[in-house]
């Protein structure tokens, strides 16, 4: 499994601390939207909390910070079904996940090769 880099927290470690400038899509006081710093889709969106949750298995269901990221990923995921008529809105876990700070995808179009 290929990793974004060596960081296990890439979105703490260069996205947040601003070492790796990203294209912000939204941005709240607690979540950061912005296009994928290598895309595996045509449109390739993340949504992150900014503070560290490792991933879905972790979450507090009283968490009022969920409510808001999951209010940003519902508003990112509105507009690309919008522009494009579709979308995917995914998270990994376990072994998927090759980057350990909780993240949505929200995607369309194909799949770019990663090599």
């Amino acid at each position: 499994m290929r990793m974004e880099s060596s960081i296990e927290d890439f979105y703490c470690d260069e996205v947040l601390s601003g070492k790796t400038p990203v294209e912000v899509v939204i941005e709240t006081d607690k979540t950061l939207a912005f296009f994928h710093t290598r895309p595996f889709y045509d449109v390739h969106i993340v949504v992150i909390p900014k503070k560290h949750i490792t991933s879905l298995l972790d979450i507090n269901s009283d968490d009022r910070d969920l409510n808001e990221l999951f209010a940003v990923i519902q508003k990112v995921a509105k507009q690309v079904n919008d522009q494009y008529g579709a979308c995917t809105v995914s998270t990994n876990i376990g072994d998927y996940q090759s980057n350990k700070h909780m993240h949505w995808h929200v995607h369309f179009g194909n799949r770019i090769r990663v090599d």
